[in-house]
């Protein structure tokens, strides 16, 4: 049985003034999925999120979320399916003032129509997920940047989405912090079948959390696979980006 498409791309386009930053990007991710995209910076990794929000607009081509065309997408309408998606910023992107149960709550309390003793319940929940149960009265100057990233990824969860966005989530940890996060994706699909989108340069964190990837490269998609599809490519540009990983990793240690 073929499972569900979640996010389809055709021949999707985008330019900012001259610069081409994306040209004809075709992709397809199935419910279930952790996809993984990979690229050098400029590539237009993040730029494919800030489509699927409806946040940018491509200058051509089709973007569809479970069969529904999004490109033109009525703002009413637009915001209904985002209340399917959810996201996961590099910078966590917290609101400063507000208890890590508040930031929590937000998302709840202007897109749900639940109780407020649902909301909380859902809060603890969401939290307790994270490993951050403990932490929920505190404000996020209080915590690490990677008890950040766990609140952040709380949020997102906080109205139950069908896809997950993930911008860079391991980028600024220590590799405790990151495995803990990649730990994470990793137990959002098996546990809870989540569909995952994952923008990052970290090779280490890829492979450990994908089940497919696709390299970005100069606005173009030049594979989509398995892992071990991606470890056995000849395509020159993959391996070069893949081997110098391994050297940069080779020589940290």
């Amino acid at each position: 049985m073929s499972k569900q498409t979640m996010v389809e791309m055709r021949g999707v386009k985008l330019r900012f003034g001259e610069k081409t930053v994306l040209e004809s990007v075709d992709c397809s991710i199935s419910a279930g999925d952790v996809f993984v995209i990979m690229g050098l910076s400029g590539s237009g990794k993040s730029t494919l999120l800030g489509i699927l929000l409806g946040l940018l607009k491509p200058d051509a081509g089709s973007v569809k979320f479970k069969g529904m065309e999004l490109t033109g997408l009525a703002r009413p309408k637009l915001n209904d399916v985002r209340t399917h998606l959810g996201m996961v910023y590099q910078n966590a992107a917290l609101i400063s003032s507000m208890s890590v149960s508040d930031n929590i709550r937000l998302p709840l309390r202007e897109l749900s129509d639940k109780s407020a003793k649902e909301i909380e319940s859902t809060v603890e929940l969401k939290l307790k997920l994270v490993g951050l149960d403990e932490d929920k009265d505190k404000l996020p100057s209080e915590l690490s940047g990677g008890m950040q990233k766990r609140v952040g990824l709380a949020r997102a969860l906080a109205l139950d989405p069908e896809l997950v966005l993930f911008d860079e989530p391991s980028a600024g940890l220590d590799p405790i912090n990151g495995k803990l996060i990649n730990d994470l994706i990793i137990d959002l699909r098996k546990r809870h079948s989540v569909t995952s989108i994952v923008v990052t340069h970290e090779m280490e964190g890829a492979f450990a959390v994908a089940t497919r990837m696709a390299f970005l490269h100069e606005g173009k998609i030049l594979l989509v696979g398995t892992p071990e599809e991606f470890r056995n490519s000849g395509n020159p540009v993959i391996s070069a980006f893949l081997q110098s990983y391994s050297t940069h990793e080779k020589s940290k240690g």
